[in-house]
């Protein structure tokens, strides 16, 4: 009997979907598998199935991982990380049409026999999030960060961890968000705007705290392109403006000594980590 082939979805030849399959949020499998996969040029369709913590849940999953291999005509790829040995061997099993890759098996396995102790198979980062001072600690720092975002409140800056300054949508607000729920950063952002340009200084109630700040800045060209989409053809928006703010600012906190990158080529992750290397280098050991 002819075997029959099934074709990839024609909206990528190369594309293919990657399962990330855990017992608690699946944020780690899938953080953990993104890295591995942006060493690759392919582009794959993302599943996320969380809180798969009992067999029924699992083969269920596997039903769907292999529906997706036979529409597909490929096997798709699963990161897992699932404590339950009944749970994963489903996932494991020749039932199951991926390619698995265990990251509990590759890791928490030989720490077990490196270390000599057993690892406590808790299910879930956060299971114990409510009696973490570490969880409480993030929760105050976007607290902090949305009450400081583009400058609505200049009270309180003492207790900023980090200042960000620079020109309307140049990503302050998503590195301050960023820094305070991965890092606990407290993160106040404050916008560079025309006045200042023509006074030459910083805005008066970032002075005390210039130690604090850092600059992002942006290409004119991409400030344009998202400035666009939110205000259309407005002189906020045109090309000319953009290119004398950003001028204007990185001038600005070139004078006041004040460290800064520009944002136009860079992921969140690395401003975030480069404003910690620079400002907080405690927070990169803990």
């Amino acid at each position: 009997m002819m075997s029959r082939s099934f074709a990839p979805p024609q909206r990528c030849m190369t594309e293919r979907t990657v399962f990330y399959v855990s017992d608690g949020t699946g944020i780690t499998a899938e953080t953990f598998g993104n890295s591995i996969l942006a060493q690759f040029s392919s582009r794959p369709r993302h599943v996320r199935r969380p809180f798969i913590d009992s067999e029924d849940k699992a083969r269920a999953v596997v039903a769907e991982i292999n529906e997706v291999a036979e529409a597909e005509g490929r096997r798709p790829i699963a990161f897992v990380t699932l404590v339950r040995d009944d749970v994963r061997s489903i996932l494991a099993g020749p039932e199951c049409k991926a390619l698995v890759l265990d990251m509990f098996r590759a890791f928490v396995e030989p720490l077990e026999v490196e270390l000599g102790i057993k690892s406590n198979h808790r299910i879930g980062r956060f299971s114990d999030a409510a009696r973490s001072p570490e969880y409480d600690s993030r929760i105050d720092a976007i607290n902090f960060s949305l009450a400081h975002d583009d400058g609505l409140s200049a009270r309180n800056l003492d207790a900023a961890d980090v200042i960000l300054v620079g020109v309307s949508r140049c990503g302050k607000t998503p590195t301050s968000l960023y820094l305070a729920m991965q890092h606990g950063i407290k993160a106040a952002n404050y916008p560079l705007i025309p006045e200042d340009f023509e006074r030459g200084r910083l805005p008066g109630a970032l002075k005390p705290f210039k130690g604090k700040c850092f600059g992002l800045t942006i290409d004119p060209e991409r400030l344009a392109q998202v400035r666009h989409e939110r205000r259309p053809d407005s002189s906020y928006a045109s090309l000319v403006n953009c290119r004398q703010e950003v001028s204007a600012a990185e001038s600005l906190m070139r004078r006041e000594g004040i460290d800064w990158l520009s944002s136009t080529h860079k992921s969140i992750e690395e401003i975030a980590t480069t404003i910690l290397r620079d400002l907080r280098p405690d927070r990169l050991v803990y």
